[in-house]
């Protein structure tokens, strides 16, 4: 583990600041910190753009376009490109690369604009009634595909969704009657709308933006994109314009406990009806992209119905003979979004890999997997010829753009600054992976952060951060919800154990979780709690809290009475208190029936078997509950079971209610509440 300073001459120490001068990362560092994503290359890779938001003194956010010239090397910086005050997203360059479209609410409505790459006056091309949610623009430029969510039965008369929401708002009853599921999602109830995807020309240079366009999803019953996450990754253009193909879920009443998405291909003029191409597979299909010849689609396709954290295996699609292929099915990884190269022989994506989320270059032919950008997480990337642009995190900082070129090993060029170069004055606490023998002495891993003061021979406080998913990581990436620096800022030493379950150590350990909520990452959580002691003697373990949230904070309850002796204190955010009640609220149903094997009426002795509610008898450490009110997917009435537990046996216990926050909490100025209770609730405890 490096330290940022080092000894210095002493003509120097009176230019820089003072080393006893630098503070730790503090909440309001992260919520004000510029963020870049979503970078696009120019035809031959001689720009890129990229979007950035910036946050003003009262937190509100702005985001806009910027480029920056690769061919003038360091010399000049990005500059902006789309207007102030504007607040645009979604950007797509068009094919010849001149130009490029994005999104904005400039007009009032969400809309489609475009404007020259040199720069200039953004055009608004679309008019529509609603919203314009995702698009791609059509590989000719003439037409932009679009979804928005309708009334189906609207067809393609997008005012009449319009005039029915606001009539809807002008009647005296509020009631709602359903006769299906879903009732609500994520954090929305349900109005009847679905997304739809829709097909319109785009207007002649200087013609009025265009207002009508043609529905050619809308026979479907299912949303294109999927709810509530998905996006303009979920469909595709045919190279041809004739066609389009989606990843649409069309399962009637048994959407809710179904995963499986299909492929679907649409005629772009909405004449002919919707072909299912991926009907042989009960499972997900998703992430479709088109060779250059369109006679081949490539995928993303998982294999287990029902299960949401299978492996999403790479796959190619002859369009002509129906026949579909694994491409690396030796790869023991789940591959994220994917891009073609230029000459068809490579597809490359990312993928959790070992605590970080490396980019890879798959060859098509071969099978062959190469890691061909490592250290840290990939968040985002575009590649032009032989040039590749990339967002990467990691624990000591957000999103920073690079360039490279596609040959593994080359210099990367960063262009724009790390969370280190925006805050000077900071200094963040360094890492380390390590390894031990956890469950089935199978290997597993962890981080530990140091506190940001941290000073060879002392002890300090630790945060013990436990992550949800349960099929995720808390590895070598950049958080704005749970980030460890936010801890060692405090003075805290943070660990971070990888337990059985985790993403990225191949399909089998990701599997392990599943009926096993309670015990096998429980012991690896023991085991790597007491590695870590072992190995880094600066942690104290007699003063340390364990925090999650999600599947962290049925942890937290489950610990709560099942291995609570190491814990000053306890924060569960959003997390499960009793499981068969959980298998009856939540709403995408498919997640608590996997993981427990059944309905809870169906296998109900599965529900109790790791059930926090059955152990509060056990409960009697101090426990900061944290739930939001439009958390769906973990309903409030689990927090507040969990907080009345906590007071009715007279534990030392607090509630941070949210009225506006779903599963996550997004609000800047909530955000700042969250982390100062929580910091207020370990300093109580555990001092710093």
């Amino acid at each position: 583990m490096k330290r940022r300073h080092a000894l210095l001459p002493l003509c120097l120490l009176a230019v820089l600041p003072s080393l006893a001068s630098a503070r730790g990362f503090d909440v309001r560092d992260m919520v004000a910190l510029d963020r870049v994503s979503a970078p696009l290359l120019s035809a031959g890779g001689a720009q890129v753009v990229f979007a950035k938001r910036v946050v003003d003194a009262d937190l509100k956010a702005a985001s806009s376009l910027w480029i920056r010239d690769l061919r003038t090397r360091d010399m000049a910086p990005p500059r902006p490109l789309t207007p102030a005050g504007w607040n645009v997203h979604s950007a797509a360059l068009s094919a010849d690369g001149g130009s490029v479209y994005f999104l904005s609410g400039r007009s009032g409505s969400q809309q489609l604009y475009v404007m020259p790459l040199a720069g200039g006056t953004p055009r608004q091309l679309t008019d529509f009634a609603l919203d314009v949610d995702s698009y791609r623009i059509s590989p000719q430029g003439d037409r932009v595909l679009f979804s928005t969510g309708v009334f189906q039965d609207c067809g393609s008369d997008l005012a009449c969704t319009a005039t029915r929401l606001a009539e809807r708002g002008k009647a005296k009853n509020s009631g709602v009657v359903f006769d299906s599921m879903f009732v609500r999602h994520w954090d929305a109830w349900a109005d009847g709308r679905r997304n739809t995807l829709f097909v319109a020309p785009l207007p002649a240079a200087g013609a009025a933006a265009v207002k009508g366009a043609s529905a050619i999803s809308a026979t479907l019953a299912g949303d294109a994109p999927s709810k509530p996450f998905g996006g303009n990754e979920d469909f595709v253009w045919s190279p041809d314009g004739t066609s389009v193909v989606a990843s649409i879920r069309v399962q009637g009443r048994q959407e809710p406990w179904s995963t499986n998405f299909d492929l679907y291909r649409l005629d772009a003029d909405g004449k002919q009806a919707p072909v299912n191409l991926t009907a042989g597979n009960p499972a997900w299909d998703a992430g479709p992209v088109f060779s250059a010849d369109g006679k081949t689609l490539y995928y993303r396709a998982m294999k287990r119905p029902g299960f949401e954290a299978d492996r999403f295996a790479l796959m190619a699609l002859d369009l002509a003979s129906g026949q579909a292929r694994e491409i690396a099915p030796q790869w023991d990884r789940s591959a994220d979004g994917i891009v073609l190269s230029a000459d068809g022989a490579t597809l490359y994506t990312t993928a959790q890999d070992m605590g970080e989320h490396p980019l890879f270059a798959v060859d098509i032919a071969a099978g062959t997997v190469d890691k061909l950008v490592g250290e840290g997480s990939i968040s985002a990337f575009d590649i032009a010829g032989d040039t590749l642009a990339f967002t990467r995190n990691s624990l000591v900082s957000g999103d920073q753009l690079f360039t490279a070129t596609t040959a593994a090993g080359t210099p990367l060029r960063a262009i724009t600054q790390s969370a280190g170069d925006m805050l000077p004055e900071v200094d963040f606490g360094d890492f380390e992976q390590f390894s031990f023998k956890g469950w089935n002495n199978e290997t597993v891993h962890g981080y530990v952060v140091k506190p940001h003061d941290y000073r060879e021979g002392e002890k300090y406080p630790v945060a013990f951060l436990i992550h949800g998913g349960p099929q995720g990581s808390f590895g070598n990436g950049w958080s704005y919800r749970w980030n460890p620096q936010t801890y060692a800022g405090q003075g805290y030493a943070v660990v971070m154990i990888d337990f059985h379950g985790s993403t990225g150590y191949g399909q089998a350990f990701t599997d392990a979780i599943s009926q096993h909520w309670g015990d096998r990452p429980l012991e690896d959580l023991q085991k790597g709690w007491a590695a870590a002691q072992q190995k880094y003697g600066f942690l104290d373990g007699d003063k340390a809290c364990a925090l999650g949230a999600s599947y962290g904070g049925f942890m937290v309850n489950w610990i709560a009475g099942n291995w609570n002796e190491p814990w000053k204190c306890l924060v569960n955010h959003d997390g499960v208190f009793d499981q068969r009640a959980m298998g009856y609220a939540t709403e995408e149903l498919w997640f608590m029936e996997w993981e427990q094997g059944g309905t809870p009426y169906d296998v109900p002795q599965n529900y109790e078997k790791f059930n926090p509610v059955n152990h509060v008898a056990d409960w009697r450490k101090p426990m900061l509950v944290v739930q939001g009110q439009q958390d769906f997917r973990i309903p409030v009435e689990q927090g507040l079971a969990t907080f009345t537990a906590l007071q009715r046996k007279g534990i030392e216990s607090k509630l941070l209610y949210f009225p506006d926050e779903n599963h996550w909490v997004l609000k800047p100025h909530n955000s700042l509440q969250w982390h100062d209770t929580v910091n207020a609730w370990l300093k109580q405890y555990i001092g710093r």
